[in-house]
């Protein structure tokens, strides 16, 4: 059996080009293509899910941590932006950025390391680990 396993049904949902019914363990939502794309924007897009699922976790991370420590942290956010870009002909790159803010009464030390420590979150693990991709068509 597989460490960790995480499980996530996507289908149409049938109520437009490109929406997508996302069904989690306990949780369900919509997807969909921006409107510039051919979508109807009845929900966030791929890239935005995967920014939201970055940024959930570093906020999280952060949050463990400071209250493991008893630091005095009041609030965490994360802004992430992404964009593609040319790498002087040779490919294009992914850039994701973090723009972490954290309010509390907290000394540059104390700072320093939950930057550290964002870096450290599961799912920033994951991306920076280029994880294998497998597809398998059932049915």
């Amino acid at each position: 059996m597989a460490e960790g396993l995480t499980e996530i049904t996507v289908a149409d949902s049938g109520d437009g080009n490109y929406v997508q019914s996302v069904q989690g363990k306990t949780h369900a939502f919509l997807s969909d293509a921006s409107l510039e794309k051919g979508g109807q924007d009845k929900g966030a897009s791929p890239y935005e899910l995967l920014l939201a699922a970055l940024g959930s976790c570093t906020s999280i991370t952060i949050r463990m941590y400071a209250e493991r420590k008893g630091w005095p942290l009041d609030k965490v956010s994360v802004r992430l932006t992404h964009h593609r870009e040319d790498d002087m002909g040779n490919a294009v790159i992914d850039i994701i950025t973090r723009d972490i803010t954290l309010e509390g009464n907290l000394d540059a030390e104390q700072r320093a390391r939950l930057l550290e420590i964002a870096n450290k979150c599961p799912v920033h693990k994951t991306l920076g680990n280029n994880p294998r991709m497998l597809s398998r068509l059932e049915g």
